[in-house]
């Protein structure tokens, strides 16, 4: 799954594991390389994490709020991010409070008790008692919490928030959730309160996985495999977008997963070429090529690997073209991306080839030429965006990847290194939509590109390739995790084992 916002056929040595089976059937697929069954994460390691994030505080009040339960009854409920990395109590309408002084750190959670009828509905909570020996945490009713924070803003002490969005990716639109409406009416209350935003602290906390938190994110990445083997058998001419994400879907379930991470993505012919489609809705037509984007959470962790397939089993020359572009991409990031590698050098590896890939199509007019972008700002030859490749290849080369399918990662911070314990995705994509060609401006500039390329534009229209994989930073190197086939040959030899080819 692509994100937006990121710190601008040999595998490498490091990347050395059993694959998982290259064929369809789900128990093929989970058996190869890891145990049966992932260990949680134990109360210590909650606990760890939240002396990490005292041990940030000379004192003060840290305030993270959990999930609300949902209110479209009745649709699962998942806990915060932040929330969820600092303790293990997952049930709803639940608020964290850590409070420092003098050097003693105290630490309860605050939720409100249903009634009893309620109860025989949705679960009779635990008691106290038990709460404090499952998670470390003492447990008060939530008519507490406003009378224990006012008595801690009266003291002088400095309070942390940590808000409940649901993904770091709405950070900033987050103004009218209960979090943020609770602490602009308390700060409101408190004009000479210090309120500061944890969530850098926090987030530099998570950006580095511990070997549990790993565990469980190859379980998840192992049934995300299994669901894009099975998902083989349902891409077909005819076939709906949305009878590939139940296969997909259905598949997670099977190999213990909890569901998706995130809303799939199955997009085919022109659905192929928009970065985050999700209505999958339409009918597959044979000739095509389907982008499915997928990623299934197992005990909270999140994968995201994309392939990209023939409709009807074979991929034509143009798509065949495409496809090996974006994958000698794949490859040359692979190589560039090792312990103590900068993010900037990955980027560059990949654009490089796909620039270079894209000039030799006519799709653009060389791999260095520029054009004048239609998201503005000033454009040098350093500036990624208003290189013409970048009309065919808009987002960024990958993204952290643990309990947020777009997770904190250590590349993202100070000076973009990668380091032991960063989990992430590596996911170039070509896009060729002919409708971005009406975005871009009308200059002298674009006008000139636009006449070279257009017929060629035509020619490759609606063809969308991504492929995306999953890795984590050990000590030996760089592990590649998701070992779903994905050259081009090995994915038409898996469709001919899935299904009769159509011809």
């Amino acid at each position: 799954m692509v994100r937006f916002v990121v710190p601008s056929t040999r595998a490498p040595p490091a990347m050395r594991r059993s694959p998982l089976a290259a064929v369809v059937g789900l128990a093929c697929a989970l058996a190869a390389g890891r145990p049966a069954a992932a260990q949680s994460i134990p109360p210590e390691e909650y606990q760890a994490r939240r002396d990490s994030l005292a041990a940030h505080l000379d004192s003060g009040v840290v305030v993270a709020f959990g999930a609300r339960e949902p209110v479209a009854l009745w649709t699962a409920y998942r806990p915060l991010p932040a929330f969820r990395y600092l303790t293990s109590f997952h049930e709803p309408d639940a608020v964290l409070v850590m409070v420092k002084r003098g050097g003693v750190t105290r630490t309860s959670v605050f939720v409100d008790i249903p009634d009893v009828r309620y109860q025989l509905y949705v679960g009779i909570p635990a008691d106290s008692a038990t709460v404090a020996r499952e998670t470390g945490l003492a447990r008060r009713h939530m008519r507490e919490l406003r009378p224990a924070l006012d008595s801690l803003a009266a003291a002088g002490l400095p309070f942390y928030t940590l808000r409940d969005f649901a993904s770091g990716d709405a950070a900033g639109r987050d103004t009218v959730t209960l979090g943020a409406r609770f602490m602009q009416g308390f700060a409101a209350a408190h004009p000479a309160l210090v309120v500061r935003d944890a969530h850098p602290i926090v987030d530099r906390l998570r950006a580095r996985k511990s070997p549990r938190e790993l565990a469980l994110l190859k379980r998840a990445i192992d049934a995300t495999g299994a669901a894009h083997a099975a998902a083989l058998r349902a891409v077909r001419p005819n076939a709906n977008e949305r009878q590939v994400q139940a296969t997909v879907e259905s598949a997670f379930l099977q190999a213990g997963a909890e569901g998706p991470s995130f809303a799939s993505i199955i997009g085919s012919g022109p659905n192929s070429t928009t970065l985050h489609y999700m209505r999958n809705d339409r009918v597959m037509r044979d000739g095509e090529v389907v982008v499915m984007d997928i990623g299934a959470s197992y005990e909270g962790y999140a994968a995201d690997v994309t392939r990209t397939v023939p409709v009807n089993g074979r991929y034509t020359p143009e798509q065949r073209a495409v496809y090996q572009i974006v994958r000698d991409a794949q490859k040359a990031a692979e190589t560039t991306a090792k312990p103590g590698a900068k993010w900037a050098a990955v980027q560059e590896a990949a654009d490089s080839v796909i620039a270079r890939g894209l000039a030799r199509l006519g799709l653009i007019e060389s791999a260095d030429a520029m054009f004048d972008a239609p998201w503005g700002g000033q454009c040098t030859a350093r500036s990624r965006l208003c290189r013409q490749f970048a009309l065919f290849m808009p987002h960024g080369l990958g993204h952290g990847i643990g309990i947020e399918v777009h997770d904190p990662a250590q590349y993202y911070m100070d000076d973009q290194t990668l380091r032991e314990g960063d989990a992430f995705t590596i996911e170039p994509g070509i896009y060729v939509n002919p409708e971005v060609l009406r975005l871009i401006p009308d200059t002298p500039r674009n006008r000139a590109m636009l006449a070279k390329i257009r017929a060629v534009v035509d020619r490759y229209k609606h063809v969308g390739v991504r492929i995306e994989d999953d890795y984590a930073v050990t000590k030996q190197g760089v592990e590649w995790l998701s070992r779903a086939p994905r050259e081009a040959s090995e994915i038409e030899a898996a469709m001919a084992r899935a299904r009769p080819v159509v011809p």
